[in-house]
């Protein structure tokens, strides 16, 4: 059995100057999404300070977790905390990850059951209970391809799963009609996708600028398109299909979901 300071190697006064923070989701706040869109949102919940008891004080340790199943936990960051921002009911601290530690950022998983409901430990009551399960080869990944009319991915994700071999061999094999869906606006934008990398290849120059050379989500800003939008299957096609009969299919949708429309989408 190892335990999570025969890795960390914390002295006993580095303990006594811990904290433990078990990250899970509620409805606010899904870390282990967070986590995989490499979206750094994921330290606001980490360093946000509550009401009326501060999470960290200053020079303190803290080590983050997600909750990954019921007690699994994966390590995310270990930070020493720089400054007190004195703000309540939001992130309220400054800190600095401790560079020793990061190669085990996104790889150690804890086995540890949490048994109460205050979520920031301090690590002299808890570190003892905290055994290595796994350190994995790679980052954290649970992301298989789910099939066609399952796929619904924010851009964060999407930048993520394009990467990936199971993902990649799905959608360069497939011509097909997608949408993207403005998760704020409640606009869509209608694609389709034959070209020689088919949807892998459409979908990539959005990872890369956004808005794919389309000329209304031009207007709109990269940040704003990576926070809001959404991106779906509505058809797919043998790679063997002919060119028209995508872009036939393409019209339809962009008429039953009115996105020529200004007022609903983004089809120009």
């Amino acid at each position: 059995m190892i335990k999570l300071n025969d890795i960390l190697n914390l002295t006993k006064d580095e303990i006594i100057n811990t904290k433990i923070r078990f990250n899970q989701s509620n409805s606010d706040f899904d870390p282990i999404k967070l986590f995989k869109e490499e979206n750094p949102k994921i330290y606001d919940g980490q360093f946000w300070n509550y009401s009326k008891n501060k999470s960290f004080q200053v020079s303190q340790i803290a080590i983050g977790f997600i909750r990954i199943s019921n007690d699994k936990w994966l390590l995310f960051d270990i930070s020493k905390i720089t400054k007190d921002l004195e703000i309540y009911n939001g992130v309220g601290f400054e800190y600095e990850q401790i560079k020793k530690y990061e190669k085990y950022f996104g790889r150690l998983i804890i086995q540890y059951k949490n048994k109460s409901q205050n979520l920031i430990r301090k690590a002299e009551s808890v570190i003892d209970e905290c055994i290595v399960y796994q350190i994995i080869e790679d980052t954290f990944d649970d992301d298989l391809f789910p099939g066609y009319e399952n796929v619904d991915v924010s851009w964060y994700e999407l930048r993520r799963i394009i990467k990936k071999q199971d993902w990649k061999t799905a959608l360069e094999n497939q011509k097909g009609v997608y949408l993207i869906t403005d998760t704020l606006s409640g606009k869509r934008y209608v694609g389709s996708a034959y070209g020689e990398t088919m949807i892998l290849g459409r979908w990539n120059n959005y990872v890369m600028n956004g808005h794919g050379g389309n000329k209304d989500l031009k207007n709109l800003e990269f940040e704003y398109i990576k926070n809001n939008f959404r991106y779906s299957i509505l058809e797919i096609f043998k790679s063997t299909t002919e060119d028209k009969v995508i872009i036939n299919r393409e019209h339809f949708w962009m008429k039953i979901l009115l996105t020529k429309n200004k007022r609903f989408g983004y089809n120009n």
